[in-house]
């Protein structure tokens, strides 16, 4: 048993796709659900998804925090390589579940099984509740496969990509606390760091006997 992402080149790999939404404070009523709004998601969470999409870039790194983990992010495994919702679409980075029901949620697909739990959901929070703060705008939902879909933005391809773009990431840092980024930063660069000077398997099996 491993919650590795993705333990083997020719199998899925391992996810952990969160399920959110907002209940007011006596958990009884659904503060998504409203049956006259457009996809039955209400106008608050239509702006908490819409904080999701745009920061995504910014907080991959909070729902894949290590150099195995993106090795899960490949077109045709079921794994999401695009930022972008849909509703009954496992290509898609998120999808809207329950619809015209109280149960409506927004599920990100982005998450390995090796993520944080209590990172992931923090920085899906903190991201939702920007996309209240600036009342964003969620676009319509994307259809058909995301794989093939190439004017998307994509979720970062790497550690590198992920941890620098985490760096830069002003709302994660007004959120968070800017020392707390640095932390995660500083622990990711040496994540990378170590890994770059490390000789694989791969390496060996396509070059050791060739040169």
């Amino acid at each position: 048993i491993s919650f590795m992402a993705k333990y083997n080149y020719g199998l899925a790999g391992n996810s952990s796709h969160i399920h959110n939404s907002l209940w007011s404070a006596d958990g009884k009523t659904p503060l998504f659900f409203d049956k006259k709004a457009e996809w039955t998601l209400s106008s608050l969470g239509q702006q908490w998804a819409a904080g999701q999409l745009k920061y995504a870039k910014e907080f991959t790194w909070f729902l894949a925090p290590y150099i195995n983990s993106y090795k899960r992010f490949q077109a045709g495994t079921f794994a999401p390589t695009k930022i972008m919702w849909s509703e009954d679409n496992r290509t898609a980075g998120f999808r809207l579940c329950g619809e015209g029901t109280k149960g409506i949620r927004m599920e990100c697909r982005i998450g390995g099984a090796d993520l944080n739990p209590y990172l992931a959901f923090a920085a899906l929070i903190a991201s939702g509740l920007a996309g209240i703060d600036e009342k964003l705008e969620l676009q319509k939902p994307f259809v058909g496969d995301a794989y093939q879909a190439s004017r998307l933005p994509e979720i970062p391809k790497t550690l590198r990509d992920a941890t620098e773009t985490l760096a830069k990431s002003k709302m994660l840092k007004q959120a968070f606390g800017e020392e707390v980024i640095e932390h995660y930063v500083h622990t990711a660069r040496w994540e990378q760091f170590e890994y770059d000077r490390r000789i694989t398997d791969w390496e060996l099996h396509r070059g050791f006997e060739r040169y």
